[in-house]
């Protein structure tokens, strides 16, 4: 018997010693999560890795495919086929049919890669790879040798049964998303925060949103721009919680007390207080922002400290020693991008400073903000006031 199946690779999971299987368990509740609903498919655990099958049953390669590689902690997804039997004519007679319909009559170089960890099958690795290779070069006139660099690279695995595949399509590794904590993104608008998000995700960190709403500053449509990039992002997490801050009151205040050069410092450190508020009261371990140093005038050095000094959990900033032009590149990756540059302005944007301060003192900030006396009262109803949107 023979049926096509999906064989899942993941990395780093391998080597987490006794949680091993705690890992692996979160990445095939992932998948299923994904799969269940376009039919009934199991998911095999085998050592290294994990086996998508129908069982009989028609697998659609082109559906399937895009829903597992999305999954958090895949490496990547061959698509192949699973004999149930070690047989070498039958092994042969599958690896012909594969080829024929992966390239068809087109000259083509190839080598066959076998890896046998079934040690009571007769003949060697290298053995295997010459029957099936001279096999295939006797039935595909097109086809030549190349074993430094060829263009088609056919797999053999000899396990409890044998699997037949070529290609490797990538997914985007990491860890299993939930396995690392909570994490408190604040999400804007913008080009690098739903990146920075995606990121902490990729390490196993649950993530949920926080995007600060200044109407009628920042228009629906701007709100509607973060909640629809936190669908995008909802992809990858299966879920996503946002809270969207009501922050007019507050911005508005600081805009008549604090100097203006100043203005977007105390803004980022209102902000953070404000997650750091959401986060406590969700259990979470972190706040993420997507700084990336020097990109802008909040984000030197200097101003990172200051804004830090704000709360007391750790911030984690994943973009901090990526350019611009990596951001873009990986917003593109993961479908934020285009999103991203929609026209709609964020609060920090209507009321960033012409010439905000690049370099300030901390001494200098806190002793401004002693003064602030609505301050504490305008975070509290802020917090208080925010919607919470289940995506």
């Amino acid at each position: 018997m023979e049926e096509k199946v999906l064989i899942v690779k993941y990395g780093e999971i391998v080597m987490r010693g006794k949680n091993r299987k705690l890992f692996i368990s979160r990445l095939v509740d992932s998948i299923r999560k994904n799969i269940d609903p376009y039919g009934a498919y199991y998911v095999e655990r085998e050592q290294g890795r994990l086996v998508v099958e129908s069982r009989g049953g028609e697998m659609d390669f082109e559906l399937l495919i895009p829903k597992i590689t999305c999954v958090l902690g895949i490496l990547g997804v061959c698509p192949g086929w699973k004999l149930d039997t070690n047989d070498m004519d039958e092994i042969k007679g599958k690896a012909l049919s594969h080829m024929q319909a992966m390239i068809g009559q087109k000259p083509t170089t190839f080598k066959v890669v076998t890896r046998r960890s079934n040690k009571n099958f007769p003949l060697d690795s290298n053995e295997i790879s010459a029957q099936v290779g001279e096999y295939l070069l006797d039935h595909m006139e097109h086809l030549t040798v190349d074993v430094h660099h060829p263009e088609e690279t056919l797999y053999v695995e000899l396990r409890n049964a044998t699997y037949v595949y070529s290609k490797f399509i990538p997914g985007f590794g990491g860890l299993p998303y939930g396995s690392s904590g909570l994490g408190i993104s604040l999400l804007s608008g913008g080009i690098d925060s739903p990146v920075a998000t995606f990121m902490m995700a990729k390490r196993g960190v649950e993530v949920e949103g926080v995007y600060f709403h200044s109407p009628p500053y920042t228009s629906e449509r701007a709100k509607q721009k973060v909640v629809e990039l936190a669908e995008i992002l909802s992809r990858f997490t299966g879920s996503f919680t946002l809270h969207v801050v009501p922050f007019t009151k507050l911005q508005l205040y600081l805009l008549e007390e604090v100097p203006e050069d100043k203005l977007t410092i105390f803004l980022k450190r209102a902000m953070m207080r404000a997650a750091e508020e959401i986060a406590k009261e969700k259990q979470a371990q972190a706040l993420i922002t997507g700084d990336s140093v020097g990109q802008v005038a909040s984000q030197t050095m200097q101003a990172i400290e200051v804004i830090n000094a704000a709360c007391t959990l750790p911030v984690l900033r994943p973009l901090c020693g990526m350019d611009k032009q990596e951001i873009v590149d990986l917003g593109k990756k993961i479908g934020t991008f285009e999103k991203s540059i929609e026209p709609y302005e964020d609060c920090c944007t209507i009321f960033v400073a012409k010439h905000p301060e690049t370099k300030p003192k901390k001494s200098v900030i806190e002793g401004i903000e002693k003064h602030l006396d609505r301050l504490p009262a305008l975070l509290e109803e802020a917090v208080k006031n925010r919607e919470i949107i289940t995506l």
